[in-house]
């Protein structure tokens, strides 16, 4: 196994899994974590996967290890964006998966919400949408690095719901330099997955902060596609 789970605990399925993936923003992670532990909605796990950070995350991390039996820490060596978040994929014990990026935050009843409307349909195996953009809403396009699109035509990773056996199936995010998220979506509209969308908005996705993934592939966004 690549990673080096140090803490293992909640050996029940909860009915979610929330993978936060992380590297060198022990500053924000709080506000992400607090969040989490916030929520109306209580039946979850939580797995900090730490992608190779040299700041003192572990340290910050570790701190809620004492306060909640439902976080999980755990460290590896840097796989990137896709990889940290298939590590979570394969350690979650959870029913549905789903995702909260370090710089970015949920509402209190983010989790509450998207089990009701989980449990209301016949059969989701994927949620998506409902977000709260705080910040620029321009990112790079997927296909052309040198153009700016709005992220009201994008797919919101953050947002996912992600049956855990389909996730499974389809071998996770991608590992690809950009649109990873949009990927994963298009490998999941390819099977008979039912899939739902909802604009309630309780993800809050920072894009303020400097070190914000969009943020820094903007800054290379004059690169061919093929570089």
């Amino acid at each position: 196994m690549l990673c080096d789970e140090i803490i293992t605990t909640n050996s029940l399925s909860p009915f979610f899994s929330v993978v936060i993936t992380t590297y060198n923003r022990s500053t924000l992670l709080k506000r992400a974590i607090d969040s989490l532990i916030a929520q109306t909605e209580k039946d979850w796990e939580v797995l900090i996967i730490d992608d190779g950070s040299t700041d003192d995350t572990p340290v910050q991390a570790l701190k809620y290890l004492s306060k909640t039996i439902k976080i999980r820490y755990v460290q590896q060596k840097s796989l990137g964006y896709a990889g940290a978040k298939n590590t979570g994929i394969l350690l979650s014990l959870g029913k549905y998966i789903t995702f909260l990026d370090s710089d970015d935050e949920y509402a209190p009843t983010h989790l509450e919400l998207r089990k009701k409307i989980i449990q209301e349909a016949a059969c989701v195996d994927f949620l998506h949408g409902g977000v709260k953009i705080i910040g620029s809403s321009l990112v790079p396009d997927k296909n052309n690095y040198g153009r700016m699109i709005n992220l009201s035509e994008c797919v919101i990773g953050g947002t996912f719901f992600i049956r855990k056996q389909l996730a499974l199936s389809i071998g996770g995010f991608p590992k690809i330099p950009l649109g990873s998220d949009a990927a994963l979506f298009e490998n999941i509209c390819k099977t008979k997955s039912t899939i739902i969308k909802t604009e309630i908005p309780t993800y809050i996705y920072h894009r303020e902060t400097e070190n914000s993934i969009t943020n820094n592939l903007a800054k290379i966004r004059s690169l061919p596609v093929n570089s």
